[in-house]
């Protein structure tokens, strides 16, 4: 459930109008829905009530400190990949013993960023990472906590581009081979195991690929203590899916249900990434129609939907040709039609969505893409030179802007004509 509802044909956000936000901030804009973070929120983390667990929301799905801090204040974590994650989670108030650091590349400055923060530990994801961790922890007079992203070789049946636990993706250590790495770290100095972890995809609608996932990192916690290794944190990552249109995702508490039923006596700290879950249907992009358009010089008449929003604002369609619902912020009652939703990007890549039945609509009308919390502003650009856009939430019949608009200077900030050239 969400907080974007319909009243009298107006959609509002909890208890505001969608359009009398537009009317203050101009579009496109993205908005959250407190209520609905919340409840997403804590009907993940209540399903594991009772187990010792974390939940560590993934940054990378929507990284503005404001939501950030709203999950820290719900005793959440962060799940993060890069330096500037780590910054804006500690900006925003989150418990770096509530936070775990993931990523293929990590280089010596964030390693060392996350040994100065004294993060929970860091997912190590190859053995040079091991050996960069280990050097720099000496040079800083101490030990780096470590868990080793397993790579379980489960197909997730999700999109490729979001698959991550498959042998042939590029993340984490193949099960077969973390075994030798394990004992090897638990004999450095400047080490300490602390976990294991595991990630296999995101948006998946299938409960048994977890299954299968945590029944092979079980057994290999069972080679693992065989050869005199201890773990005390298992991390399960994230992964579970939403309904973006017809899609049938598991519900949060099947999900740990089923996680409950594979643990058994195994005694550990479960580590939790979920985004997706969480963010995905608690926040909306809005958008205004600049034009309507009908190309008529193929078989058939092709109708185009010209908005203010670009593949820059929401990538998501054109890079994973991704379903988001489109809804009229206000009803008119108007008839369907066939249309492209396109943007005003330079690219016949650009758009919001193809072919889709939508209600006629008219320049100046507002259009609502929903399901856009999650892997919506954070993968925002500035390509064709567009300001990024403002980001707001809403709590009840309140209203603050989390993130103002980018301006024209912002778009330069940092830039400069050298001196050479104006010789």
């Amino acid at each position: 459930m969400n907080h974007f509802q319909y009243r009298n044909c107006e959609l509002f956000c909890e208890d505001i109008a969608v359009a009398d936000i537009a009317k203050e901030v101009g579009t496109p804009f993205y908005l959250y829905s407190r209520a609905t973070l919340n409840r997403h929120f804590l009907a993940f983390d209540s399903g594991f009530e009772g187990l010792e667990h974390i939940t560590c929301f993934a940054v990378k799905s929507c990284s503005n400190i404001a939501i950030l801090f709203l999950f820290g204040k719900l005793g959440g974590g962060a799940d993060i990949v890069s330096g500037g994650e780590l910054f804006r989670a500690l900006q925003a108030g989150i418990d770096p013993q509530k936070i775990i650091y993931s990523g293929v590349g990590k280089t010596e400055k964030e390693l060392r960023y996350g040994l100065e923060s004294g993060i929970l530990f860091f997912n190590v994801e190859s053995e040079q990472e091991l050996q960069s961790l280990n050097r720099i922890a000496a040079d800083m007079g101490g030990k780096a906590p470590v868990s080793f992203r397993v790579n379980p070789d489960v197909d997730p049946k999700t999109h490729a581009y979001i698959s991550t636990g498959l042998a042939k993706n590029k993340f984490g250590i193949p099960i077969q081979e973390a075994e030798e790495l394990y004992v090897q770290a638990s004999e450095m100095e400047h080490i300490a195991v602390k976990g294991v972890s595991c990630h296999i995809g995101s948006q998946l609608t299938l409960i048994s690929p977890f299954v299968e996932a945590m029944r092979k990192i079980k057994a290999f916690i069972g080679r693992l203590s065989e050869r005199g290794v201890t773990v005390q944190y298992i991390d399960l990552g994230g992964g579970v899916g939403i309904i973006y249109d017809d899609e049938k995702p598991p519900h949060p508490k099947e999900y740990a249900q089923a996680i409950r039923e594979e643990l058994g006596g195994l005694q550990a700290t479960l580590i939790f990434e979920p985004g997706r879950v969480i963010a995905g249907n608690s926040g909306i992009m809005v958008t205004e129609v600049q034009y309507t358009k009908v190309n008529r010089g193929g078989a058939k008449e092709k109708h185009f939907v010209v908005v203010d929003a670009g593949m820059n604002d929401l990538t998501r369609p054109s890079l994973y040709g991704a379903f988001h619902a489109i809804q009229p912020v206000v009803k008119t009652g108007a008839a369907a039609r066939v249309v492209d939703v396109v943007g005003p990007i330079c690219e016949t890549g650009d758009f919001l969505a193809k072919d889709r039945d939508i209600a006629a609509v008219q320049q100046g009308d507002l259009l609502a893409v929903m399901s856009a919390g999650a892997y919506g502003f954070t993968m925002a650009s500035n390509y064709n030179s567009r300001p990024r856009v403002a980001e707001g939430m809403v709590d009840g019949d309140q209203f603050e802007i989390i993130r103002e608009r980018e301006t024209m200077e912002s778009l330069i900030r940092g830039e400069k004509i050298p001196g050479f050239l104006e010789k």
